[in-house]
């Protein structure tokens, strides 16, 4: 056989091998079964159960002092001197500022030298009545003149009285010529310096003194909001302790807490026309000056217990422009999203207000893998049957002492 013939025996070979096995190929795919589809995600819940929650309201607030007093010219005359350092905390009756009191010095000795000239007036027409009397009884002089020397007495002790009046006025201007602190506090910065004509007529203000531990933090609340306040109270859903007992705690402009709880000491009865609200005032210990007065802060009031709250983990709510959300369980362990209605945040709970009621299944674990209209796996022996017991009160901390 020639080489020609040998090649063309084994192309002719090779290619009936090639399409015996695409063949069996073939019916090896038709023969086989489809893939089988994957199983439902696995998933963590949590069953809503409503138990007791404090109430939260958040509420912005401006940090006021508790006494504030404006030190003014109560005499007119020139700044002498500033005895107190600016910024610093003074006692009440310690000496601020002095003025000239030259001027106000000789006043006092000119009603001081006026008093001793109607004093003698009134010791000459005291022996004048002291001679007539018994002149009188011998009747040696008149009545009429026995009468006429007891009004003049009479007349010389009242200009007595009206002498010691005037140094007694003058002694007390010459006393205000030293500026006191009206009450203990923090001084603030001077607004007159050395050589200032100050004016008692004006009220010239000489400095501001406030008194900042305990503190005050202002805020109010809408009537809408104490409208539905009260009605839970009315119906038993809120449990609300006396007035006295509210406690509030602070969070800085930074976002950090204040260390120190308060407690409201203020509930305004009537309610503001034009803003349509009502003010309420918590007292808050600030032995640090942590709080300054004017200070913006947020509170957070424990406005009561919630007898049938219900609370649900952090990671499990998407919060979005539209409010919040939770992916819940339903039949068929089919997934649905639920809008809710967000309240307070406490500590890895929120707070839901609306959209959650009692044996609701909300995904908290497995959240990322899974969307509205698909089926899940619960994870067995992993489904909660409430919300962590970190969302009910924690043990409030006695109000301090007043």
């Amino acid at each position: 056989m020639g080489l020609t013939s040998m090649l063309r025996l084994r192309i002719a070979g090779g290619t009936a091998g090639a399409a015996l096995g695409l063949a069996l190929l073939a019916l090896a795919g038709c023969s086989g079964e489809a893939p089988s589809a994957p199983p439902p995600p696995e998933v963590e819940i949590v069953t809503i159960r409503p138990q007791p929650v404090a109430n939260i309201i958040t509420l912005p607030g401006r940090v006021q002092a508790v006494r504030s007093a404006e030190v003014r010219a109560r005499v007119d005359g020139i700044v002498q001197r500033r005895v107190y350092a600016e910024g610093t905390d003074v006692r009440a009756g310690q000496v601020l500022f002095t003025i000239d009191p030259r001027e106000l010095q000789a006043r006092l000795d000119a009603a001081a030298a006026t008093l001793a000239r109607t004093q003698a007036a009134a010791a000459n027409a005291q022996q004048d009545i002291d001679r007539y009397r018994p002149l009188l009884v011998d009747q040696a002089i008149s009545k009429q003149e026995y009468d006429a020397a007891v009004a003049r007495l009479r007349s010389a002790q009242a200009d007595v009285a009206q002498s010691r009046a005037q140094l007694e006025n003058a002694r007390l201007s010459l006393s205000y010529t030293s500026v006191t602190a009206p009450i203990s506090g923090r001084a603030g910065r001077a607004q007159v310096t050395e050589g200032a004509l100050v004016s008692a007529a004006g009220g010239t203000l000489l400095t501001t003194i406030e008194q900042t531990n305990p503190i005050y933090v202002n805020f109010s609340q809408s009537s809408s909001d104490l409208l539905a306040i009260r009605q839970d109270i009315t119906s038993g859903r809120l449990k609300l302790p006396s007035l006295d007992r509210v406690m509030v705690q602070l969070e800085l402009e930074n976002g950090t807490p204040y260390g120190a709880a308060g407690h409201i000491d203020f509930l305004d009865l009537a309610i503001d026309e034009a803003t349509g609200t009502a003010a309420l005032r918590a007292e808050f210990p600030n032995p640090d000056q942590m709080l300054l007065p004017g200070q913006f802060v947020r509170a957070r009031i424990e406005a009561g217990i919630e007898t049938n709250g219900i609370t649900v983990p952090q990671r499990s709510v998407t919060v979005g422009a539209q409010g919040g959300s939770v992916l819940v369980v339903g039949k068929n362990n089919m997934v649905e999203a639920r809008p809710i209605r967000l309240g307070a945040l406490q500590g890895a709970n929120w707070i839901v207000l609306d959209g959650l009621k009692a044996g609701d299944r909300v995904i908290v674990s497995g959240v990322q893998k899974v969307q509205a209209g698909q089926p899940v796996r619960i994870a067995a022996g992993k489904a909660r049957a409430d919300a962590p017991a970190a969302a009910t009160p924690a043990a409030k901390p006695q109000p301090p002492a007043r």
